[in-house]
């Protein structure tokens, strides 16, 4: 365990050249873009293995270059911008959504902090900066990719997209209460909110082993937040047409796609970096070889458990049907938070008992103890409550006129649809059969087929 805050020692950053500076954003760039395309088509790929498809298999070799294909395409189509669009917002939204998704990218370690590496003779660490707040800095950045699709929804003039906009802001608020409180977790263990010394701290015991629950909530957060399935409420085409970007084409509906696999990269990104040991290499491997985490090997490590993580959201879209709206919100503020602001209370619990030097028996005879406090309590009140409700006698079901308000309307809970008459039918209807009523069945056909033989 750490103590009570983790010495950061930030003084390799901030001291490379302007050239190399400028290296490293491009290839921060270049990594977003090119896992970008792989993505989508990993994506076609492995959906289609899963229904038995064939998949894309016609531009490139196996079909690699679809997704290039894709993006050529959209930038030939026709740029329309709709009449009753608020102009200058219209054009703005989808560059707004973009940019903060390849912002995010600075902070996120993809090797050690320290002088692994040579570039052009020049030893650097394999990390754009650092910063003491840098988790908190991702968090802003992603806040503000929501402007992008609130403001596309409210500028596009139409219904629709209005309300597609308005889903995406409500969804993106929920989840994100409860993945600030897994951060949190995180926090409270490593000690820091720099990227990097979080990587560092997890050098003995990767942080999915020790915070469980703040994995599964971030896993599950992170799905909600970049709009994927089985949460893609913005952009459900059953409802909706196509959400927010309904009125969108060309270069601009190009950008929100692109925003929306960058941010599934950011994600993955961070979940690695705070729960699965960043470029730490897994378990085996570290243990016989003592240069797997130094030289370039760590981005390899790196890499691989994003494309796992991408593969998971790609899983989730193969597999899950889409949740209803108001399941996606009662998920949200009902469970994820709940559970995050408990599971935050014990951590905080175990970390100051630790912290005043307790033994684990005895912190774990705390915490057990009022947990164990916490249920009964629970039960106690869920038994009067039952006891409660079965005295009282069942109600009867309230009648329901579904057009009393002139316009048709679904029954509140309590109340029951009044009984549809039905006339009943003048003659009884027969079974008809094709070929006649005379046909033989396919065992006696058979029979008489091989009798004739």
């Amino acid at each position: 365990m750490s103590p009570y805050f983790a010495a950061e020692d930030l003084s390799m950053f901030g001291r490379d050249p302007w050239w190399l500076v400028v290296v490293k954003a491009v290839f921060c760039f270049a990594f977003l873009m090119v896992t970008v395309l792989f993505s989508i088509v990993w994506e076609r790929k492995v959906v289609a293995w899963m229904q038995l498809r064939i998949g894309p298999n016609r531009h490139g070799p196996w079909g690699m270059l679809q997704s290039l294909a894709d993006g050529i395409k959209l930038m030939l189509k026709e740029d329309l911008i709709v009449k009753r669009a608020d102009k200058v917002v219209y054009v703005l939204a989808p560059i707004v959504a973009a940019i903060p998704a390849f912002m995010a990218i600075a902070v996120i370690p993809f090797g050690p902090a320290d002088n692994e590496v040579s570039i052009f003779g020049q030893r650097t660490t394999m990390q754009l900066t650092d910063l003491p707040i840098a988790m908190l800095y991702i968090l802003a950045v992603a806040s503000v990719g929501i402007y992008g699709i609130v403001l596309a929804g409210w500028s596009s003039g139409s219904t629709y997209p209005l309300l597609g906009g308005l889903r995406s802001c409500a969804q993106m608020i929920s989840y994100e209460i409860a993945m600030g409180a897994a951060f949190a977790s995180v926090f409270l263990y490593s000690g820091s909110m720099s990227t990097s010394t979080i990587v560092e701290q997890q050098h003995d015991r990767w942080y999915i082993l020790l915070l469980p629950v703040s994995f599964i909530l971030y896993i599950v957060t992170m799905v909600g937040e970049t709009n994927r399935a089985p949460f893609d409420m913005p952009e459900s085409e059953g409802d909706l047409v196509g959400g927010f970007n309904t009125e969108y084409s060309s270069i601009k509906f190009a950008m929100f796609m692109l925003a929306e696999y960058v941010n599934m990269v950011t994600v993955s990104a961070v979940s690695t970096t705070l729960f699965l040991g960043g470029w730490r290499a897994p378990w085996p491997i570290s243990t016989f070889w003592e240069g797997a985490n130094h030289g370039w090997w760590p981005m390899l490590w790196f890499v691989v458990k994003v494309q796992l993580l991408l593969f998971f959201f790609i899983w989730l879209r193969g597999t899950l049907p889409r949740v209803r709206y108001d399941q996606l919100m009662k998920l949200g503020w009902k469970v994820l938070i709940p559970v995050s602001v408990t599971w935050l209370m014990l951590v905080a619990t175990v970390r100051t008992l630790r912290n005043e030097n307790y033994d684990f028996a005895d912190i774990f005879l705390y915490v057990g103890g009022g947990v164990l406090v916490l249920l009964l309590l629970s039960f106690v009140v869920d038994t009067f409550r039952g006891g409660g409700k079965s005295a009282q006698e069942p109600a009867e079901p309230v009648g329901f006129d579904p057009m009393a308000g002139g316009f048709p309307v679904p029954p509140l809970p309590g109340q029951e649809l009044a009984p549809v008459p039905r006339r009943s039918p003048r003659r009884e209807r027969e079974l008809i059969v094709s070929g006649g009523v005379d046909t033989v069945s396919d065992g006696s056909r058979d029979g008489k087929e091989a009798s004739d033989g």
